[in-house]
């Protein structure tokens, strides 16, 4: 015989459907939460084109500014600072004081070169003279030995003279007095003579053409720098440092080009008293033409007619 069971009280059913929703939970293995969860639903993508698309707004305001453009790069202030240097240095070369000292050096420098040149061009020539002087005497004989020093005493003389001529050309007052050219020509034509005389054709023994151009080498530089040395002193004295000048832009006949001289020199009287004193000095000759008086005197070519017409006229004399 079965014995009914009791019916289930709807409390009962509730507490059992919670017990296995807890079983089941305990039981169950824990799943990862998606990452869009988290964000908002915004994925690792999304978030990267959002940081591209704010760093392009931000870019596009950028590039309307133009000040980045205005700030001068390493290599432009290079070349300003480059280009105001030179723009200085050649005001400062326009400056008279500064001119007077670039004409000072240039000037030094050209002398000592000069004067080197003919110290060893008569040290060349000195042997060519001690074989002439020695005439076949014996080393070490005395003959022999004072041969040596006959070019040295010549050598001297004419330093003086070139020296004196060189220093007066440099003060504006040129020395060509005839008797010192004549001086001059004397020493160095009995220089190029005793040079050259042991190896012309018919007294040398076997004539070479070499050996006597090679004689002659040293006489010959020295009669160069002895005629160009006063020449260039002379052009350096009469520069104007005042006046910068362009290159190329003076005519050969200027009317009224200003002369070279200090304003209490420049009158008629003083050029014509000029003019006399470079004749006297065989630097002119005794009727001048005008164009001659203007590279004389460097004046203007009305004022070399009138200093020639002065001379010609009767208190020429």
């Amino acid at each position: 015989m079965s014995v009914a069971s009791p019916e289930p009280h709807p409390e009962d059913v509730s507490r059992g459907l919670a017990a296995l929703e807890r079983h089941l939970a305990d039981v169950a293995p824990v799943l990862p939460r998606p990452a869009h969860a988290e964000h908002g639903g915004e994925t690792r993508r999304v978030r990267r084109l959002r940081a591209e698309v704010a760093e392009a707004h931000l870019l596009a305001g950028l590039q309307e500014d133009d000040t980045p453009l205005l700030v001068d790069t390493r290599r432009v202030r290079r070349r300003r600072k480059a280009a105001q240097e030179a723009a200085r240095l050649h005001a400062l070369g326009q400056d008279p004081v500064m001119r007077a000292w670039q004409a000072a050096r240039v000037r030094r420098l050209l002398v000592s070169a000069a004067l080197v040149s003919l110290a060893l061009a008569l040290a060349w020539s000195t042997a060519g003279v001690q074989v002439f002087a020695a005439d076949g005497a014996a080393p070490w004989t005395p003959g022999w030995l004072f041969a040596w020093l006959v070019e040295p005493f010549m050598s001297l003389a004419l330093l003086v003279v070139v020296g004196a001529r060189a220093y007066l050309s440099t003060k504006g007052t040129p020395l060509s007095d005839r008797r010192l050219v004549r001086v001059e020509r004397l020493f160095l034509g009995l220089t190029l003579g005793m040079n050259a005389w042991p190896y012309l054709p018919g007294v040398a023994g076997a004539f070479s053409l070499s050996r006597l151009v090679l004689h002659l080498l040293g006489p010959i530089v020295a009669v160069a720098v002895v005629i160009s040395v006063p020449i260039i002193l002379a052009g350096f004295a009469a520069l104007d440092h005042t006046r910068a000048g362009t290159p190329g832009t003076a005519a050969s006949y200027r009317p009224n080009a200003p002369d070279r001289y200090t304003p209490d020199s420049t009158s008629l009287v003083s050029l014509t008293a000029r003019a006399r004193r470079l004749i006297n000095a065989g630097e002119l000759p005794p009727d001048p033409g005008a164009d001659k008086i203007r590279r004389a005197l460097r004046c203007g070519m009305d004022t070399a007619r009138a200093v020639r017409d002065a001379l010609a006229g009767p208190d020429a004399d």
